[in-house]
C-alpha cells in the first residue's frame, strides 16, 4: 500500500512520524469523565482485552462482575470509550455499543468533539499506545499500575480528519475481519487434529495395535473391552508418586540461585517445561524422565522433565515402575486416563485433585515388550500430528502478527487507506 504524499515528526515518543494534516492532541481536548451513577436498570457491561466492551453475560471478567453485583456503577452512552484503568496498558479498551452500567473499575470517557470512536478503540490498542499507556500509569507494582483519568488525558493522541478516521476504521473492520475468519478456520483445524490425535492415542492404549487379538470385558465403563491378555491395574501399584509441596513465595528467585522450580503447569511446553524461577529450598523434587501431571487447574496437562525440578503443590511427578511400564508409554496411559481426574476434580476457586485420586487412576497394563511396541507407533504417528498442528500455529501467529501489524500502520498513518474501502 502507498504512503501518504507528505510527513511531519509527531514528537510522539515511539509513533515517529505522521500525515502533515493530522493533529496531535492531548485527551483533555478529545475527551470528557462520565461519571453518572445511580442506573441499576441498565444492562450491565464488561471491557475485555481481546474484546473490547461486550455484556456482562458473555464477558470471563469475573473479578468486574461480581463487583458491578454490589453497585450500581457508571453510566455508559453508545459511542463512549471505555476502559479498565488497571489493564488499558494491556489494551482493556473498546467502544460502548449501547447505554448501559460498568463497574467502578472502569474509566469512561464521553468524546467532546467529532470523531469516529471506533478509530481511537483500534489506535489505543496497538502496542504503541498501550506502551504510552504503561508510560503514564503508576502504583506498587505492575500488576497493580492505574491509569487514572487525569493522567489519561495527559496522553498525547495523533488526530487525523473525522472522514479519515472512518476510512481507517472502516478498512480495518473489513481486513480484520477476514483476518479474523482465516485464524478460525486454522484453529479449528487446530483443533481437529488434536482431536485425531487423542482419538488415535486413546484407541491403540486401550485396544493396542492386533486387531484380530481376543478380547474381554475391562469392567471399566469408559474403557469397554481391552484384551485379554492386559491387566487392569491402579496407578499406586504400577508408579511411584511425588506430590508437590510449595515453599515460602520469598524462598523463590529469578537469578537462577537453586533448582529450577515449577509451582503448577503455567510453564508447561508441548513436551518440556520452561522455568522462570528458582528455589534453593524446595522440599519435593522431579527427576528427569518423571511425568509431570498437574493436579491444579488446568487438571489433567501433562509434561515431561528433562532436568531436575523442585516442584509445587501444583504438580505431581510420577516415576513408572519400569517392571511395569515403559516410560513412553506411561506418558499416552495418562493422555488418556486423566479423564477421569475431572470427574472427581473439586475446588472452590479452582478445580483440584488428591494424592489418593491420583493413585487411583485406572491404568491399561499390556506386557512392557507390547508397551514399547505401542510407544514406537504412536511416537512415529503423534510426531506427524504434532508437525500439521506447529504448522497451523505458526500460521495463526504470523496472521495474528499481520493484523496487528496492518492496524498499527494504518492508524498511525504509514500507510494511506483512503482509496483502499
Amino acid at each position: 500500500m502507498k504512503s501518504y504524499p507528505e510527513y511531519r515528526d509527531s514528537k510522539i515518543e515511539g509513533i515517529g512520524k505522521i500525515p502533515k494534516h493530522w493533529q496531535v492532541l492531548r485527551n483533555f481536548a478529545i475527551f470528557s469523565d462520565r461519571s453518572d451513577r445511580g442506573y441499576p436498570h441498565l444492562l450491565p457491561f464488561s471491557v475485555t482485552q481481546q474484546s473490547g466492551v461486550i455484556p456482562q453475560e458473555y464477558s470471563s471478567d469475573q473479578i468486574v462482575r461480581s463487583s458491578s453485583k454490589t453497585e450500581n456503577g457508571k453510566r455508559i452512552c453508545r459511542g463512549d470509550l471505555v476502559y479498565n484503568k488497571m489493564r488499558m496498558w494491556q489494551g482493556a479498551v473498546g467502544v460502548a455499543p449501547a447505554e448501559g452500567r460498568v463497574s467502578t473499575a472502569y474509566v469512561v470517557c464521553q468524546p467532546i468533539r467529532g470523531l469516529i470512536p471506533e478509530f481511537f478503540e483500534y489506535l489505543y490498542r496497538t502496542p504503541l499506545y498501550m506502551t504510552q499507556s504503561l508510560r503514564f500509569s503508576y502504583g506498587g507494582c505492575k500488576d497493580q499500575y492505574c491509569l487514572y483519568p487525569k493522567d489519561f488525558k495527559n496522553i498525547y493522541t495523533i488526530f487525523p480528519p473525522k472522514r479519515e478516521q472512518a476510512q481507517i476504521a472502516n478498512f480495518l473492520d473489513r481486513k480484520t475481519g477476514q483476518i479474523d475468519e482465516l485464524i478460525r478456520i486454522k484453529e479449528r483445524k487446530t483443533e481437529l487434529l488434536q482431536e485425531q490425535r487423542a482419538a488415535l492415542i486413546n484407541q491403540v492404549v486401550t485396544k493396542g495395535l492386533d486387531p484380530n487379538v481376543d478380547m474381554k470385558p475391562s469392567d471399566v465403563e469408559w474403557i469397554g473391552e481391552v484384551p485379554a491378555h492386559w491387566k487392569i491395574k491402579r496407578l499406586k501399584y504400577v508408579a511411584n508418586l511425588n506430590m508437590g509441596q510449595s515453599p515460602p513465595s520469598e524462598e523463590y528467585n529469578s537469578d537462577q540461585v537453586g533448582t529450577p522450580f515449577l509451582q503448577g503447569n503455567a510453564e508447561f511446553g508441548l513436551h518440556h517445561p520452561t522455568p522462570k524461577i528458582y528455589c534453593p529450598t524446595a522440599r519435593k523434587y522431579a527427576d528427569p524422565g518423571d511425568i509431570l501431571l498437574s493436579v491444579r487447574a488446568p487438571v489433567g496437562a501433562i509434561n515431561i522433565a528433562n532436568q531436575e525440578y523442585g516442584i509445587g503443590r501444583g504438580l505431581c511427578a510420577i516415576r513408572p515402575r519400569t517392571n511395569q511400564l515403559e516410560q513412553r508409554y506411561a506418558k499416552y496411559l495418562l493422555e488418556v486416563v486423566r479423564a477421569e481426574l475431572h470427574t472427581v476434580a473439586t475446588g472452590s476457586t479452582y478445580d483440584a485433585v488428591t494424592v489418593d485420586e491420583v493413585s487411583n487412576l485406572t491404568c491399561v497394563v499390556p506386557p512392557v515388550s507390547e508397551q514399547a511396541q505401542i510407544a514406537n507407533f504412536l511416537d512415529s504417528k503423534t510426531e506427524q500430528i504434532d508437525e500439521l498442528i506447529a504448522t497451523e500455529q505458526r500460521k495463526i501467529e504470523l496472521l495474528k502478527e499481520y493484523r496487528q501489524s496492518l492496524i498499527s500502520e494504518a492508524v498511525t498513518g504509514k500507510i494511506d487507506v483512503r482509496n483502499e474501502v
